[in-house]
């Protein structure tokens, strides 16, 4: 086991992944691990969440608890709240989320509302409980999950990038406010990643990046700042479009998008 002693004792001893059966939650469950972390893994899918937590105590000797739950009811919630009631829990990961794309008008209006339950209501809510918690408790962190496509309006992404929006904006907020609690909080705005997003979102991805890129910069960046961008393909999205004013990078997302998507009416 690797451990990392100041990290351990800001944030430790437990860690709350949620979206821990795959993609970035799962590269973030792993990276807490090696850490030296317990991890709480939560997402829908027990099967997958059993496998991975068996894989975590074999090979970084950590405690790990598994919670199958749907974030976007207060049943799944709830569900959470209970297992980790009895729990020193110093870091919530928040990286349950979905994306659509494609025209808004030709979408499902109830996968659109699921969207907004999980990416949002669910964020919100297990920010005010943990956030509570971690206030009591005097110290630990928060890391929410942004995107770059969270700065501007996006063509053909509208509902998902405001979702995202959403919570690069929360994540703003409460870095500040929670800073003279000794609370980090963070916000993850990557770019593409390889990821099973691409397939449920339709779209046709180029270069991504690595999910384990992206916990790995996102865990060393906690406490250093209000904003991450893992990964070169952030960083150079981010950085090209920041002098550029919000209409124009609506405009150039919109293309980018529309380019991803174009094989739906193809």
């Amino acid at each position: 086991m690797s451990t990392h002693p100041s990290f351990l004792n800001r944030y430790g001893p437990w860690a709350l992944v949620t979206g821990a059966s795959d993609g970035i939650g799962q590269s973030f469950a792993v990276a807490l691990a090696r850490r030296g972390m317990d991890v709480v893994l939560v997402a829908r899918r027990r099967e997958k969440l059993e496998s991975l937590a068996q894989k975590m105590r074999q090979e970084h000797s950590v405690q790990c608890r598994v919670v199958a739950a749907d974030l976007t009811t207060a049943e799944g919630l709830a569900a959470v709240l209970e297992a980790t009631s009895e729990l020193e829990v110093g870091l919530a990961v928040c990286a349950a989320g979905f994306g659509t794309a494609g025209p808004f008008l030709d979408g499902d209006l109830d996968n659109e509302l699921n969207l907004l339950q999980l990416n949002c209501g669910a964020t919100t809510a297990l920010s005010w409980h943990f956030g509570k918690r971690l206030a009591t408790r005097g110290q630990g962190g928060l890391i929410l999950l942004s995107s770059i496509v969270a700065f501007q309006g996006v063509p053909r992404s509208a509902h998902y990038a405001a979702s995202k929006a959403y919570v690069q904006t929360l994540a703003e907020g409460l870095q500040l406010e929670w800073r003279g609690r000794g609370i980090d909080v963070l916000a993850v705005a990557p770019g593409p990643v390889n990821t099973g997003f691409a397939s449920r979102s339709q779209l046709n991805m180029g270069k991504a990046e690595s999910p384990d890129v992206v916990a790995e910069q996102s865990l060393k960046g906690l406490g250093r700042g209000g904003t991450v961008r893992p990964g070169m393909l952030s960083k150079l999205l981010g950085y090209s479009l920041a002098m550029t004013p919000r209409w124009g990078r609506t405009r150039i997302m919109g293309l980018v998008m529309r380019g991803m998507t174009r094989h739906q009416h193809a």
